[in-house]
């Protein structure tokens, strides 16, 4: 559609004179030759570009400005004036007139001012409409996002912000730091370095403890808010909320669980965070960590959750298989290329093209097949046993050990090459004895998916389990206390895992943990708990340490047992209902 102009002057002749120029370029012109008569006129025509003459009957062009401007009419204004006016003219720009034009007006000066005035009320929808689409995305995401300049005096915040950090109705213009008395204000920091370093902070499973409502755990990121020119001027802030529905908690779910790896450590923090960070980062990753610790779940996370999780994830234990065997599993055989090839077979890289090859127990490949896996990850490509053609593929690796590779490098064991070809990053996973507050957290996670699986109604394990689980060292970490309490769900026929159902191997590792228990074992617990007792010269906190157990747990087992020091058994035989203290 043309552009639409309205020229507001009480001179017929500068009427004219504006139309006749306009028109001809093709723009839809109107003219009023009084105030009243523009006023009408903008309110019912939606003008692109107005021109007004700076003195007009009984009214001034500032007044059509002005009127311009309280309405919220977006539009140029361009002031008309002969030469005595020029300083009216220069104050109608201070109150934000677009340009002026003198008398007597040029033709072609006219056309350039009336273009440039036409993109700038461009430039000004697309602003509008920009931001609007904005507040639009700032109301429907999901996660709270607060702008702050400098000073942290807050800018904007979305719906979300209410929900998560707690701001109020009429926050914007107060200083973000009044709003984080009821919390630990842990994000002041991240704003705090962004401001400082002039870089993206990011704080991942930040716990939020609140005086109001339950804690919630948060993701945290701050971003430099820039200028047109670059300059820092602010803080942008996402904060990401973690946490779990009341319902999900209240089924023993917790806000620790991540692409099935259940943890509430901070050892863990790192990992989780190192996970997000290489989902959609295609580089080779080494997941180093003792057998058991979840090396294999952790590449299930990398894979899933990145641009790959649609494409295969192929797993190879490469220490299972001879060298021979293991060559034709990765990269495939034509037929006849060794005796019992009767078939051509496509290996495991041609397999994961556009996927992740996942290599458990790297550090057992062969220096044969060492170089192998090296050019693969150098050229993307590779030769099945018995053929020379080379086979393209585009495949991410993630390898895992738990041997040292370095050691195996110093002992001409592995070649150092492909080492920094594989650890471009590493993660390592801590062993279960270095991040033991999850041990109660992941028997309920076991004891959830083994009723599931055996169709059972187990609730928990008992105190006395639950302390010999965190006492022990767990030398075959998560692995071995799946395996523990799978073994305890089979022989349990009650709703409580007591310490008769767990396996004989890991009542021996007990045993070698604790002598007390190593040297009596077959003994009755009655006979055990007086021997130790005897040991600490009835001192019931030490005797409960030998034993394994807590002073509360040894209290009840000696009330259970009936065992008495002399002082209490001589209450005893006059009061059978006496309670031990």
């Amino acid at each position: 559609m043309n552009a639409k102009i309205l020229v507001i002057d009480d001179e017929e002749s500068i009427r004219y004179t504006f139309k006749e120029f306009l028109t001809d370029e093709g723009y839809d012109v109107d003219t009023a030759e009084s105030y009243k008569d523009a006023v009408s006129a903008l309110k019912n025509t939606d003008y692109d570009v107005v021109f007004t003459d700076i003195i007009l009957k009984g009214k001034t062009g500032i007044e059509v400005l002005e009127t311009i401007r309280c309405k919220n009419i977006d539009c140029p204004v361009i002031i008309i004036t002969g030469v005595p006016e020029i300083e009216s003219a220069a104050s109608a720009l201070r109150l934000g007139a677009f340009d002026y034009i003198p008398k007597p007006v040029m033709h072609e000066q006219l056309l350039s001012l009336t273009k440039r005035a036409l993109e700038k009320k461009s430039a000004l929808e697309r602003e509008k409409n920009n931001y609007s689409n904005m507040k639009a995305i700032f109301r429907s995401v999901h996660d709270a996002i607060i702008t702050m300049d400098k000073d942290l005096n807050l800018l904007e915040a979305n719906e979300a912000s209410q929900r998560i950090c707690e701001l109020p109705d009429g926050a914007i213009g107060k200083k973000f730091n009044m709003y984080t008395g009821h919390c630990e204000g842990k994000c002041l920091l991240a704003i705090a370095k962004t401001l400082k370093n002039k870089e993206t902070q990011e704080m991942f499973y930040v716990q939020c403890r609140k005086n109001r409502k339950m804690d919630q755990v948060v993701n945290i990121t701050t971003y430099p808010l820039r200028s047109e020119k670059g300059a820092v001027i602010g803080v942008v802030m996402v904060v990401k909320d973690k946490s779990v529905s009341e319902a999900a908690k209240k089924n023993h779910s917790a806000t620790n669980k991540f692409c099935d790896i259940v943890t509430k450590s901070r050892k863990m923090q790192s990992v989780l965070a190192a996970i997000e960070n290489l989902a959609n980062v295609q580089t080779t990753v080494l997941i180093t960590g003792e057998s058991g610790t979840g090396k294999e779940l952790v590449a299930e996370a990398i894979h899933y959750k990145g641009i790959r999780e649609n494409k295969p994830l192929v797993k190879v234990n490469c220490s299972a298989l001879s060298e021979s065997l293991l060559e034709s599993e990765l990269f495939g055989h034509v037929k006849g290329a060794f005796t019992g090839a009767v078939q051509k077979k496509i290996g495991r890289f041609q397999k994961a093209d556009g996927g992740t090859i996942f290599l458990d127990e790297i550090g057992d490949l062969s220096p044969k097949l060492q170089l192998k896996l090296l050019r693969v990850i150098q050229e993307k490509e590779f030769e099945s046993v018995g053929d020379s053609t080379p086979i393209k593929v585009d495949v991410r690796v993630i390898a895992a050990t738990h041997q040292n590779l370095k050691n195996k490098i110093k002992n001409s064991e592995f070649r150092e090459d492909l080492y920094y070809r594989l650890n471009v990053v590493e993660i390592h996973l801590p062993p279960l004895r270095n991040r033991k507050e999850d041990i109660s957290l992941l028997i309920q996670h076991f004891i959830n998916e083994f009723n599931k699986k055996m169709h059972k109604e187990i609730e928990c394990v008992s105190d006395e389990v639950n302390e010999l689980f965190l006492d022990y060292d767990w030398p075959g970490n998560i692995r071995e206390l799946k395996h523990t309490i799978e073994h305890a769900f089979v022989v349990c026929k009650q709703n409580v895992i007591n310490v008769e159902h767990l396996p004989d191997n890991f009542a021996m590792k007990i045993r070698e943990t604790h002598p007390i228990l190593k040297n009596n074992w077959l003994e009755t617990e009655r006979q055990s708990i007086i021997l130790a007792l005897e040991k600490a010269k009835w001192n019931k906190s030490i005797a409960a340490e030998m034993l394994g157990m807590s002073r509360r747990t040894i209290y009840r087992k000696m009330k259970e047992h009936k065992i008495y020091t002399d002082e209490q058994a001589n209450n005893h035989s006059n009061d059978t209902d006496s309670e031990i203290t």
